[in-house]
Protein backbone atom coordinates (compact mmCIF):
# COMPACT_ATOMS: atom_id res chain seq x y z
CA UNK A 1 0.00 0.00 0.00
CA UNK A 2 1.45 3.34 -1.14
CA UNK A 3 0.60 6.71 0.99
CA UNK A 4 1.05 9.61 -1.10
CA UNK A 5 0.55 12.98 0.55
CA UNK A 6 -0.75 16.43 -1.26
CA UNK A 7 -0.78 19.40 0.89
CA UNK A 8 -1.88 22.98 0.50
CA UNK A 9 0.22 25.99 0.17
CA UNK A 10 -0.33 26.99 3.21
CA UNK A 11 0.63 23.23 4.71
CA UNK A 12 4.42 22.28 4.51
CA UNK A 13 4.57 18.85 3.44
CA UNK A 14 7.62 18.22 4.94
CA UNK A 15 9.16 14.66 5.71
CA UNK A 16 8.43 14.62 9.50
CA UNK A 17 4.78 14.95 8.68
CA UNK A 18 4.52 12.64 5.71
CA UNK A 19 6.10 10.27 7.99
CA UNK A 20 3.51 11.06 11.04
CA UNK A 21 0.79 10.87 8.58
CA UNK A 22 2.09 7.85 6.60
CA UNK A 23 2.12 5.95 10.47
CA UNK A 24 -1.04 7.10 11.00
CA UNK A 25 -2.88 5.93 7.48
CA UNK A 26 -1.16 2.77 7.99
CA UNK A 27 -2.15 1.39 11.23
CA UNK A 28 -5.73 2.25 10.52
CA UNK A 29 -6.09 1.04 7.52
CA UNK A 30 -3.95 -2.26 8.16
CA UNK A 31 -5.95 -4.70 8.17
CA UNK A 32 -7.34 -3.71 4.57
CA UNK A 33 -3.48 -3.39 3.12
CA UNK A 34 -3.94 -6.54 0.71
CA UNK A 35 -7.04 -4.89 -1.04
CA UNK A 36 -5.18 -1.28 -1.35
CA UNK A 37 -2.86 -0.40 -3.92
CA UNK A 38 -2.79 3.18 -2.98
CA UNK A 39 -3.84 6.02 -0.53
CA UNK A 40 -4.20 9.56 -1.21
CA UNK A 41 -3.98 11.85 1.29
CA UNK A 42 -5.08 15.54 0.81
CA UNK A 43 -4.22 18.20 3.49
CA UNK A 44 -5.97 21.57 3.70
CA UNK A 45 -5.72 24.55 6.27
CA UNK A 46 -8.10 27.03 4.04
CA UNK A 47 -7.60 29.89 6.26
CA UNK A 48 -4.24 29.13 6.45
CA UNK A 49 -4.57 29.74 10.46
CA UNK A 50 -1.41 27.55 12.15
CA UNK A 51 -3.16 27.91 15.30
CA UNK A 52 -5.05 24.66 16.36
CA UNK A 53 -8.41 25.07 17.81
CA UNK A 54 -8.41 28.94 17.45
CA UNK A 55 -11.94 30.32 18.41
CA UNK A 56 -13.67 26.50 17.99
CA UNK A 57 -13.15 26.61 14.39
CA UNK A 58 -12.33 23.16 12.34
CA UNK A 59 -10.91 24.70 9.48
CA UNK A 60 -8.11 21.81 9.31
CA UNK A 61 -9.28 19.29 6.48
CA UNK A 62 -8.38 15.87 5.82
CA UNK A 63 -9.18 13.87 2.35
CA UNK A 64 -8.29 10.47 2.08
CA UNK A 65 -8.83 8.48 -1.03
CA UNK A 66 -8.34 4.84 -0.90
CA UNK A 67 -7.71 3.12 -4.30
CA UNK A 68 -8.84 -0.62 -4.19
CA UNK A 69 -7.70 -3.23 -6.55
CA UNK A 70 -10.70 -3.94 -9.05
CA UNK A 71 -12.95 -1.48 -7.83
CA UNK A 72 -13.85 2.66 -7.73
CA UNK A 73 -11.91 4.41 -5.55
CA UNK A 74 -13.08 5.29 -2.74
CA UNK A 75 -12.90 8.54 -0.36
CA UNK A 76 -13.86 10.06 2.89
CA UNK A 77 -13.58 13.83 4.24
CA UNK A 78 -12.64 14.85 8.17
CA UNK A 79 -12.69 18.43 9.42
CA UNK A 80 -10.71 18.92 12.64
CA UNK A 81 -8.92 21.77 14.74
CA UNK A 82 -5.70 20.14 14.36
CA UNK A 83 -4.01 18.34 11.46
CA UNK A 84 -3.11 15.38 13.67
CA UNK A 85 -6.93 15.10 14.46
CA UNK A 86 -8.42 15.51 10.94
CA UNK A 87 -5.92 12.90 9.57
CA UNK A 88 -7.16 10.77 12.66
CA UNK A 89 -10.53 11.25 11.68
CA UNK A 90 -10.85 10.39 8.04
CA UNK A 91 -8.51 7.71 8.90
CA UNK A 92 -11.04 5.92 11.25
CA UNK A 93 -14.02 7.02 9.11
CA UNK A 94 -11.94 5.29 5.97
CA UNK A 95 -11.78 2.03 7.72
CA UNK A 96 -15.01 2.17 8.61
CA UNK A 97 -16.39 2.64 5.06
CA UNK A 98 -13.77 0.01 3.65
CA UNK A 99 -14.87 -2.49 6.54
CA UNK A 100 -18.62 -2.17 5.67
CA UNK A 101 -17.79 -2.29 1.72
CA UNK A 102 -15.07 -4.91 1.69
CA UNK A 103 -16.76 -6.88 4.39
CA UNK A 104 -20.56 -7.22 2.19
CA UNK A 105 -17.97 -8.10 -0.46
CA UNK A 106 -16.52 -11.09 1.34
CA UNK A 107 -20.22 -12.11 2.55
CA UNK A 108 -21.28 -12.65 -0.84
CA UNK A 109 -18.05 -14.21 -1.97
CA UNK A 110 -17.41 -17.32 -0.39
CA UNK A 111 -13.49 -18.82 -0.13
CA UNK A 112 -13.66 -19.98 -4.16
CA UNK A 113 -15.65 -17.27 -5.18
CA UNK A 114 -18.87 -19.36 -5.07
CA UNK A 115 -21.98 -16.97 -3.37
CA UNK A 116 -22.42 -17.51 -0.04
CA UNK A 117 -25.90 -17.57 -0.39
CA UNK A 118 -25.32 -20.62 -2.78
CA UNK A 119 -26.69 -24.16 -0.84
CA UNK A 120 -24.63 -26.18 -3.96
CA UNK A 121 -20.97 -25.60 -3.00
CA UNK A 122 -18.21 -27.47 -4.81
CA UNK A 123 -18.93 -31.10 -4.99
CA UNK A 124 -22.15 -31.63 -3.81
CA UNK A 125 -25.35 -32.72 -5.10
CA UNK A 126 -28.66 -31.25 -5.44
CA UNK A 127 -31.19 -32.36 -2.45
CA UNK A 128 -33.89 -34.93 -4.06
CA UNK A 129 -37.38 -33.27 -4.49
Amino acid sequence: MKIQLNTDVHIDGNEALAAQVGATVEQALDRFSEHITRVEVHLADPNGNHSAGRNGQQDHRCVLEARLEGRQPVAVTAHAATLEQAVQGAAQKLAHLLGSTLGRLHEHRGPHGKRASDPAGPGTEPAPR
